[in-house]
């Protein structure tokens, strides 16, 4: 009878911690919905310009993507959207990549990297982005916010797009047009190289009588949670170059410390261990505001990061563009690199979590990748390699090796003024200093030399763990 009531009251309590975790936690925390995250002001100076944006407040039953940079994404206005056909898709087509792009929203949204596997042994690519309605949908999308526009004026989440060519190639561009019927035409050009950069021009073009004001936006979304190693040697998470300052906060950080900040440039995205996905607009753009946030309601757990770039006047007759480069795909550092020197990204080889030591691991890792090629094999390199390190650190380990046979040879007369003032701290220490000056020893000398050893192979393990040429190589065995 005891071991039932203690049974019934565990479930009572485990109710009420659950309910007033939800009712005092996070909707403190969080807040409504709609009222957060539909109904947002922000006000945005630009030499009068542009005074403020806003997003009128969607039906709660409605689709809804969240605001983002300095003005809200509009929210679609379709209370009872009858039933519609499922999203046409542009079909992606590299060497590195395949996929599509759902034209409802223009979202890249399912993205395969063709020549990274999931498993040693296994066919499964690695599967970067994923649809929007999937548990762990990740995308990005890009689009216009605006003032003085009626419902529907501006492509949300639900608008349907339509394309030039049903698929995306190499040095094969792709036209995604909508006319919102207002007298707005609006146009996503979509190109992709052979590797992980695709490139999005954006057009908005007035045929219209009206004058607006519009500010392009790129946003980065992933639902839940992905699994992270939770070592403090590599960082998966939220990272961006904000101003040339690297941010790169834990996914748990941004429940207490969202960051919202302005740029000029930079770049922002998702990391994780071996892939990421980058947003990265023009250089030169004033950003006046970018967003690291994580979000938990009734939808569930995202992490979303995005932009947006200073509003501009669109005047009857006239046309507005902008261009943004997005990567995805894996963190070759080769690649990566070559990359920031093209388009001229700052610190884009920050990318990869070379830490702090970056002054070594950098180093360290182009002796690796030549190794390598020398001999074919990462496991030989490695061994090639360190041998190669304990031969250039020899001269700090000997001094440390004498040291220690030093401190060895005079052990036996340490140990008895040791015994001979063991009851006189002060007389011991002022009689050990006389025998090491007497000896020529520095109780240092053994310590000193150890330290850059240590960093060093921290650094050389460092690049071992976070670098992706070592995923899938053979050894001797394995």
């Amino acid at each position: 009878m005891n071991e039932m009531r203690n049974v019934v009251l565990a479930i009572v309590l485990s109710g009420v911690v659950l309910f007033g975790y939800q009712e005092f936690y996070l909707k403190a925390k969080y807040g409504d919905l709609t009222e957060a995250e539909t109904s947002e002001r922000v006000t945005v100076s630009d030499d009068g310009l542009l005074d403020s944006l806003e997003t009128p407040a969607a039906p709660s039953d409605s689709p809804v993507i969240e605001p983002v940079g300095n003005v809200g994404i509009p929210a679609s206005q379709n209370t009872q959207a009858p039933e519609r056909a499922p999203a046409k898709r542009l079909m992606i087509d590299t060497p590195a990549l395949s996929g599509s792009i759902s034209l409802r929203g223009a979202r890249i949204d399912d993205l395969y990297l063709n020549n990274h596997k999931v498993t040693l042994n296994g066919d499964t690519s690695v599967h970067l982005l994923r649809p929007q309605d999937r548990s762990d949908g990740y995308w990005a999308n890009f689009g216009w916010v605006g003032q003085g526009l009626t419902d529907g004026a501006l492509p949300d989440d639900q608008t349907d797009w339509t394309a030039s060519a049903d698929v995306l190639r190499p040095d094969a561009p792709v036209t995604l047009t909508w006319d919102n019927g207002q007298g707005l035409v609006f146009e996503q050009v979509i190109s992709v190289d052979a590797r992980f950069m695709f490139t999005v021009e954006q057009r908005v073009r007035n045929v219209g009588t009206g004058a607006y004001t519009l500010a392009p936006y790129g946003q980065l979304r992933r639902k839940g949670e992905p699994a992270t190693e939770g070592l403090f040697i590599l960082h998966e998470g939220p990272i961006g170059v904000l101003d040339g300052e690297l941010r790169e906060p834990d996914y748990g950080d941004l429940d207490e410390d969202p960051i919202t900040a302005a740029s000029t440039g930079g770049w922002m995205g998702i990391t994780d261990k071996y892939w990421m996905a980058i947003l990265i607009p023009d250089q030169a753009a004033s950003l006046p505001r970018v967003r690291m946030r994580r979000l938990l309601d009734t939808r569930g757990l995202r992490h979303l990061v995005d932009y947006t770039e200073t509003p501009r006047a669109l005047n009857p007759g006239g046309s507005i563009e902008t261009t943004t480069h997005f990567f995805a795909g894996a963190k070759i550092v080769q690649v990566v690199d070559a990359y920031g020197d093209q388009l001229g990204i700052t610190l884009f080889d920050r990318t990869i979590d070379w830490g702090w030591l970056w002054f070594l691991t950098r180093p360290i890792f182009f002796g690796l990748e030549l190794l390598f090629e020398a001999t074919g094999n990462f496991g030989v390199a490695i061994i090639l390699f360190t041998i190669l390190l304990k031969l250039a650190l020899f001269p700090l380990a000997n001094k440390q090796y004498v040291s220690m046979a030093h401190m060895k040879k005079v052990q036996p007369k340490m140990k008895e003024l040791q015994e001979r003032h063991k009851d006189d701290k002060q007389r011991l220490q002022q009689e050990m200093m006389e025998l090491y000056k007497k000896e020529k020893i520095n109780p240092l000398a053994g310590c000193l030399p150890l330290i850059p050893q240590i960093f060093v192979f921290f650094a050389l393990y460092k690049v071992l763990y976070v670098t992706i040429d070592m995923l899938h190589q053979p050894f001797v065995g394995w």
